[in-house]
């Protein structure tokens, strides 16, 4: 069953008189994308997160956010980490020489830089801490990937409205191809009875004819592939392979089909249900470009 790209989760956890906080939202995107926030002391955790993420996600720009807050914000102390605000002023001062600039480094230029200030008490990466951030995330990407589930069903009622409806529309199409021949026919007959005026007319030639009308437009080979891509199209949004590239590809052949069944029949009646296939086809592509 597809998929959308578009999810949230969040969860929330106690740790040692902290909150550990994990937030992350996907939306879609050609490829799978992770960008992770973490605070200083989960960065050795950072590749094992991207893979539990790659683990459940194929595709989408997935942005997670982990915090650390204390449980008790009226208790929270502020630290400064002058290390870090001696190299950056450094820094600044050496750009500042460098390009000649007028610009005083001030205070607060150098408090623009949120790793100065922290409000959390010094923490260091324990088990117990690996652990904590572990069940958050795998409680938080549980919620994400099962409302991506939701979506994906309401995709799926929608999609197969529009294959029906499709469906329906090549099947007037096929109805309508013989007759054209037909009213081409009947159209020659009497054009050529009124440019005669009303002499005896060649009914050899005028088969002919017809029938060299008849093979150009015939749409039959057109039609039975629109017909096997719309199978194909519902066998894929059944199986676990679904995939919005796999379906895309489809979109466009089915696009292709359907143009030239109206070029080929030039009949005003199939070129109005061709506009109306192509218009579901486009609401179908847009459907497409959320699937995971």
């Amino acid at each position: 069953m597809i998929k959308s790209m578009t999810g949230y989760g969040r969860s929330e956890a106690a740790w040692q008189g902290k909150k550990i906080i994990v937030e992350m939202k996907s939306v879609n995107h050609r490829f799978l994308e992770i960008s992770l926030r973490l605070p200083t002391v989960l960065f050795p955790m950072e590749a094992e997160l991207k893979k539990k993420i790659t683990e459940k996600c194929k595709r989408g720009r997935i942005e997670v956010s982990i915090r650390m807050e204390e449980e008790n914000n009226s208790t929270a102390k502020a630290h400064l980490n002058l290390e870090a605000a001696r190299g950056y002023f450094e820094i600044l001062s050496r750009i500042k020489e460098e390009f000649k600039l007028s610009d005083e480094v001030s205070l607060r230029t150098l408090a623009s830089f949120r790793d100065i200030f922290t409000t959390t008490s010094e923490v260091q990466l324990s088990d117990d801490l690996v652990n904590v951030v572990n069940d958050s995330l795998r409680e938080a990407l549980s919620v994400m990937v099962q409302m991506r589930r939701e979506e994906g069903i309401a995709m799926y009622e929608d999609m197969q409205g529009r294959l029906g409806a499709i469906r329906g529309l090549i099947d007037e199409i096929k109805a309508r191809a013989p007759q054209v021949v037909f009213e081409y026919q009947k159209r020659l007959a009497e054009r050529i009875k009124e440019l005669t005026s009303g002499y005896q007319m060649d009914e050899g030639r005028l088969a002919q004819e017809v029938a060299i009308m008849a093979e150009r437009s015939d749409i039959t080979e057109e039609i039975v592939r629109l017909q096997s891509h719309i199978k194909q199209f519902e066998d894929l949004l059944q199986s676990d392979e679904a995939e919005g590239k796999k379906i895309d590809f489809l979109l466009q052949e089915m696009n292709r089909e359907i143009n030239t069944s109206g070029s080929k029949s030039n009949d005003l009646e199939i070129a109005r249900r061709v506009i109306e296939a192509k218009s579901e086809m486009s609401k179908l592509r847009e459907q497409a470009q959320n699937i995971e």
